[in-house]
């Protein structure tokens, strides 16, 4: 898949597991898999952080072939899942950083480009969960970059 914002197409990518059924030397059953990810999801931890730490910490290669559902599905079941989608989230903190980068560096031409592109994917990502209907159809993001100029 090509990048949004750039003519290049992208090489990095996950190597899944091969077997679509959970593996014989796991030990977890699905009503444990689906506490660690509740008790994670309540300490704050964003989902795809859950998966990581269940992989890298309890050994666990993926939810889905263990409990039939997604971490996603299993925190809105438990309506524990964060007010806004977590790509939306990351957007909106790494525009927060660019910003106060500019703050202090008013002169940096190269990242008033970098937020006008994350403001951009913020704007396109925001209209799509508003059709969804995963956030609220008055969200509103204030833009920067016309502030800058």
């Amino acid at each position: 898949m090509a990048r949004i914002h750039s003519h290049r197409h992208g090489k990095s990518h996950q190597t899944r597991p091969t077997s679509k059924r959970p593996p014989s030397w796991l030990t977890y059953s699905a009503d444990e898999v689906t506490a660690l990810v509740i008790k994670l999801a309540k300490e704050g931890v964003t989902p795809s952080l859950i998966g990581e730490r269940l992989r890298d910490e309890y050994g666990i290669p993926l939810i889905k072939p263990i409990t039939g559902k997604s971490i996603s599905k299993i925190l809105a079941e438990n309506k524990i899942f964060p007010a806004l989608p977590p790509d939306l989230q990351n957007l909106l903190d790494r525009s927060v950083r660019v910003q106060k980068h500019l703050g202090a560096f008013k002169a940096d031409r190269r990242n008033v480009r970098s937020l006008e592109l994350i403001e951009a994917k913020i704007y396109r990502l925001a209209n799509y969960y508003k059709r969804l209907g995963a956030i609220p159809s008055d969200f509103k993001y204030k833009t920067v970059v016309a502030q800058l100029a």
